[in-house]
């Protein structure tokens, strides 16, 4: 073989190569359906079928924090979302009946937590949470003809319960303990969900103008260049940040915002510059020197950066957000599908990569 010869072929092996890195580093492959349901399934479900916490239990301390296999609605309404999302009408229904069975109180509040056999312990709500359940039962109450008009009830007792009874200065709040009938001055900016206000207010469950009041809160929020604040005072009317910035609060108030016209912009270049030069994304960072204050992903983060990937149109960067979320999915080979670290995992952090996965196949399935 001349040397010519030895040369190309040189080079039409290195191409070779090199293309196969490139097909390998772009390749682009889902589950359908995802590993991470079956974990759910079998792994984080109580024998009552509430959804667990955690994957290990333990004995709770203390009744204002959540602990081993107790379940909360959060959780239930996550799991929702994903059934409405995924069109599994017989898995909704599931979870709805759990929602009535074991969280929605006597007076129509819904308890944010509940003991392994499903009883409350708590006399208070959580605001958010309330939303992300309202929000999925009139979905599916549009989806599904079956049972519509007992959704939509039970979706304005709901409404009319966080209406009358979880506000102060005419804003809606954090939370109400309905035993001494005490609510904060506190809206936390996760809890402006303004896709469930959009849709009480659609179904006639709100008082015309409440969605646009909201929506005006998240466009004049102030932001420090690229981080949201924590909360909002209804009574000073003051925005207050905390000095560690938790992503997961922040990519909750981004995806609510692109329901405005205030798109993301600044935080979503902050987080594709810090995934590019640190091929990952930290749970926490410190505010004011934008510098990571935690070692540890979260995989939450990485479903709600998906979201708000698909949401700003970018499928690239959520292709990208999901090869990475999956190399943190069955670490642990005991427990395939599942984000478990240490043999351990949060519910939230299945729940919120589940989502993620499923609004990203979605959207890929238009084109």
């Amino acid at each position: 073989m001349n040397r010519k010869r030895l040369v190309w072929l040189v080079i039409l092996v290195v191409g070779i190569a090199a293309a196969w890195i490139i097909f390998m580093k772009e390749r682009f492959v889902m589950n359908d359906p995802s590993p991470t349901v079956s974990f759910v399934q079998n792994h984080m479900t109580n024998s009552n079928d509430t959804l667990a916490t955690y994957l290990k239990d333990a004995p709770s301390q203390d009744p204002n924090m959540v602990a081993g296999r107790e379940a909360l609605s959060e959780s239930i309404g996550l799991w929702m979302q994903y059934a409405v999302t995924k069109n599994d009408q017989v898995l909704f229904e599931e979870s709805y009946d759990l929602l009535k069975t074991y969280f929605l109180m006597p007076q129509n509040y819904i308890a944010w937590k509940l003991d392994t056999e499903g009883k409350s312990h708590v006399t208070t709500n959580a605001l958010g949470d309330d939303f992300r359940i309202v929000g999925a039962i009139l979905k599916a109450a549009d989806q599904w003809e079956q049972g519509r008009e007992e959704k939509l009830a039970t979706a304005n007792h709901i409404v009319r319960t966080l209406t009358q009874s979880v506000q102060t200065n005419g804003y809606y709040v954090d939370f109400h303990d309905f035993a001494n009938g005490h609510s904060p001055d506190i809206l936390s900016l996760v809890y402006v969900d303004l896709q469930a206000l959009q849709a009480m207010e659609e179904h006639e469950m709100l008082e015309p103008g409440t969605y646009t009041k909201y929506e005006s809160l998240l466009k004049s929020m102030p932001d420090d260049g690229v981080f949201y604040p924590k909360t909002f005072n209804v009574v000073t009317k003051k925005y207050t940040y905390d000095d560690t910035v938790n992503l997961i609060d922040q990519l909750i108030v981004a995806n609510h915002s692109t329901a405005t016209d205030r798109r993301p912009d600044k935080l979503i270049a902050f987080l594709k510059k810090e995934f590019d030069t640190r091929h990952q994304l930290p749970g926490q960072y410190k505010r004011t020197g934008r510098t990571p204050a935690v070692s540890y992903e979260s995989p939450s983060v990485y479903g709600l950066a998906i979201l708000l990937a698909v949401q700003s149109g970018d499928p690239k960067w959520a292709k990208q957000l999901y090869n990475h979320m999956i190399t943190l999915r069955s670490l642990d080979n005991a427990y395939p599908g599942g984000y478990v670290f240490d043999g351990n995992t949060h519910m939230f952090d299945n729940l919120f990569p589940l989502l993620g996965e499923t609004e990203l196949q979605k959207f890929l399935n238009k084109y």
